[in-house]
């Protein structure tokens, strides 16, 4: 079992900067993949960000490429979302998910745990 808590959501004006944690606990944290996912009021969960635990590739959604980095410290069991040039239609709750295995996906069936979820509302 994995349990995932994530942190570091809040408000801020459109155009800042949020930076988003994610502590896990409970399995070997540096064998799996991570993943970033939000889900807006009314809208269906979508892929955000993730990261592969061997060779570190990362995956990004064409919405949030060249703002959002996803970063690991495996030594902290700590994924990171850093969110920088924030836009209104980033607002959502930010969750952060763990596979069983170590390449990164997109697809959200294939994360087999979860974090509770941290809001983040950007202000227009």
């Amino acid at each position: 079992q994995v349990q995932l808590v994530e942190s570091g959501g809040g408000l801020v004006d459109t155009g800042g900067s949020l930076r988003l944690s994610c502590v896990a606990s409970g399995r070997s944290f540096g064998n799996s993949a991570m993943g970033w996912f939000r889900q807006a009021p009314g809208k269906e969960r979508e892929f955000v960000a993730a990261m592969a635990s061997i060779g570190r590739s990362t995956s990004y959604a064409d919405s949030v490429k060249g703002r959002f980095t996803i970063s690991r410290d495996n030594a902290k069991n700590t994924l990171y979302l850093q969110m920088n040039s924030l836009r209104p239609e980033d607002t959502a709750v930010y969750y952060c998910a763990a596979r069983k295995f170590s390449f990164n996906s997109r697809i959200i069936s294939e994360y087999a745990y979860w974090g509770q979820g941290t809001q983040v509302t950007v202000s227009s």
